[in-house]
């Protein structure tokens, strides 16, 4: 280890005593108050010394202030050089910066708010505009360019007058615009696998509420189909009831809004009374003698037990 080295280690004597110095800058650096008790010092270098005080600022809890003196090759006098705040060991520090695109999570958009998607997305992938593709009978087509071609005909980049002009209905531009497809881009087969992923983990068969279910959606009356490849797996819920009302939902989801969860049964009703009109029934004007718990007994039994 060289001499530089050992010296550079040593705090400065000069320079280590003047705390007082050290403190008068942070307080006139700091607001009143907030400023604490020295606790440290640390050699930056040759006659360079840097004062840590505590910081008492709600908010910056395990801070410190530190002040850098210095002092000049054979000069007697200690000299500010800069006061900072600094996070000490044991300090609260706010997380990572992370970028916005990164951060950003489903449901954080509100009105007003911009979403730029990047040119590089692997949701999506080209789709068709039919701007740069001309009208098949247009004067420019392909095919009209090797018809002119053929007969050493000259064709300009305009429509001849003498040529009708293809209504724009039955351009291919409108045509694709009808079928839905007249867009820069259109989603691509891993969108479609990560949006299918996604709500399936949000409303599939695997959720604590289509375990139990009664039924799953696929033979439910309120679910609403959708169109397009996404349609043999997922629909739309219409149930006002439902947990996934408006959401997209599979097909193997359920809840208990089902359609067909509860029909209420019919209340039983009697039978109608039996009534055989062409049969009498007879009924004694007095019950039989033997159809009392009493066996009947004759009078003279009676009188010698002294009954009347």
């Amino acid at each position: 280890m060289s001499a530089a080295t050992t010296r550079s280690r040593t705090p400065d004597r000069l320079c280590a005593e003047a705390v007082d110095l050290a403190r008068a800058a942070a307080e006139e650096a700091a607001a009143p108050g907030v400023v604490g008790e020295h606790v440290g010092l640390e050699s930056e270098g040759d006659r360079v010394v840097t004062h840590f005080f505590e910081c008492k600022e709600l908010g910056y809890r395990g801070w410190r202030w530190a002040v850098t003196v210095a002092r000049a090759s054979r000069a007697r006098f200690v000299t500010l050089d800069e006061v900072v705040l600094l996070p000490g060991p044991d300090a609260l520090l706010a997380p990572e910066w992370v970028p916005w695109s990164e951060r950003l999570r489903p449901g954080d958009m509100g009105p007003g708010d911009l979403l730029p998607t990047d040119a590089e997305d692997l949701r999506l992938e080209p789709g068709y505009s039919g701007e740069d593709q001309p009208a098949p009978d247009s004067a420019v087509s392909a095919e009209m360019a090797e018809l002119a071609e053929a007969e050493d005909a000259e064709v300009t980049s305009g429509v001849p007058a003498s040529l009708p002009v293809a209504p724009a209905r039955g351009s291919i531009a409108a045509v694709a615009e009808e079928l839905g497809m007249r867009r820069s881009r259109v989603l691509s087969r891993y969108g479609l696998h990560i949006a299918a992923d996604r709500w399936e983990e949000a409303y599939g068969a695997k959720t604590p509420m289509a375990q139990a279910a009664p039924a799953s959606c696929v033979s439910c009356g309120f679910l609403q189909p959708i169109g397009g490849s996404l349609g043999q797996a997922f629909g739309v819920c219409a149930n006002e009831f439902s947990p996934a009302d408006g959401r997209v939902v599979s097909l193997a989801y359920g809840c208990g809004g089902h359609s067909e969860a509860a029909v209420m049964p019919r209340p039983p009703q009697p039978a109608p009374p039996v009534i055989d009109e062409t049969r009498v029934d007879p009924f004694p004007l007095r019950p039989a003698p033997d159809s009392g718990s009493v066996p009947a007994v004759s009078d003279e039994s009676a009188a010698e037990l002294g009954h009347s």
